[in-house]
């Protein structure tokens, strides 16, 4: 896969991972997602789930190309420590209450589920230049005088 389309392809499938996780919590156990808050009961169905992880893939992308755009040394080694950062941030408000044990252990799931396809997949190394070229673009000029002599 090429680099222009390995991101993205990480970011759709950082989107799919959490809602498959939705997908056999809710539908195929039967667990309904619920939190309440203040007397308010919200269920928790495909589309938040979709739309949340659709904003942390571009999220992370985003950082991470920002970091690698301006030559942050050892950009993706820091862009990990972020991300591994915000996942554990992320995981705080499953501390609290206002859910039951299935509820949260689904939304652990699709939070892992989010991590475990952005941060290795977005964080292995594009394909570098082709050979014998330094900046990635053949000359043709170039390639004719060097194999002229």
């Amino acid at each position: 896969m090429s680099a222009r389309g390995r991101r993205p392809a990480v970011a759709g499938l950082a989107v799919l991972a959490p809602v498959a996780v939705w997908l056999v919590a809710d539908p195929l156990l039967g667990h309904r997602l619920r939190m309440t808050a203040d007397e308010r009961t919200l269920d928790i169905d495909a589309v938040p789930v979709a739309v949340l992880a659709s904003a942390a893939a571009l999220a992370g992308w985003g950082l991470l190309a920002a970091l690698e755009r301006f030559g942050v040394r050892r950009a993706r080694t820091v862009w990990t420590a972020a991300a591994v950062a915000v996942l554990a941030l992320s995981a705080l408000p499953l501390t609290g209450g206002g859910m039951s044990a299935g509820t949260r252990t689904a939304l652990a799931l699709m939070h892992l589920a989010v991590a475990a396809v952005l941060i290795p997949g977005l964080r292995a190394a594009p394909p570098g230049p082709p050979p014998g070229t330094a900046t990635g673009h053949r000359t043709p000029g170039r390639a004719a005088r060097s194999t002229l002599g």
